[in-house]
């Protein structure tokens, strides 16, 4: 392996850890501000942008993520009285999440969202930058074994469940 070799690949595992540094740090100062994990952050933000109610079905879609997931966050997220469930009047099969005003008061004094600088960044790139970016990170992915965890476009940290080592 030449020299050139050896420094991009710790090139590229120095860049990787940054990024895992930046999402760990991230979750813990959201974790001290406002009790929440960034995946539950992002719950209570959807749920406020659906005037404050939600199904687990439409969380789940928008976030990437399964039912069984979202029920997850939602228990913890109705245990801190931050939503509640209740019975749809229209389809009694169906329940809505709720917000409650604690909720509501989380979503508006949680810190500024890592993901959301990311986003602003990454939407400022060219078309062609923003494709690269995606294939290079896609493949990055692949690389870890990392397809078949389920996951959503909120960056967050700790232990993945349901995974499989390949």
């Amino acid at each position: 392996m030449s020299e050139q070799h050896r420094d991009r690949t710790d090139q590229s595992l120095i860049a990787l850890r940054r990024i895992l540094r930046a999402t760990e740090l991230y979750s813990r100062s959201l974790a001290q501000s406002a009790g929440l994990t960034p995946a539950q952050l992002r719950v209570l933000q959807i749920t406020a942008a659906r005037d404050g109610s939600a199904t687990p079905k439409e969380l789940a879609v928008q976030m990437g993520v399964s039912q069984a997931t979202v029920t997850t966050l939602v228990d913890r997220l109705v245990a801190r009285n931050y939503a509640v469930r209740v019975r749809s009047e229209t389809d009694r099969r169906q329940t809505n999440i709720i917000l409650t005003e604690s909720g509501q008061m989380a979503v508006q004094t949680a810190p500024d969202a890592l993901q959301q600088r990311y986003v602003q960044a990454f939407e400022k790139l060219k078309d062609w930058e923003q494709a690269q970016l995606l294939a290079s990170l896609e493949r990055v992915a692949a690389m870890l074994n990392a397809d078949d965890i389920d996951a959503s476009p909120v960056l967050t940290t700790g232990e993945i469940k349901g995974h499989r080592a390949h």
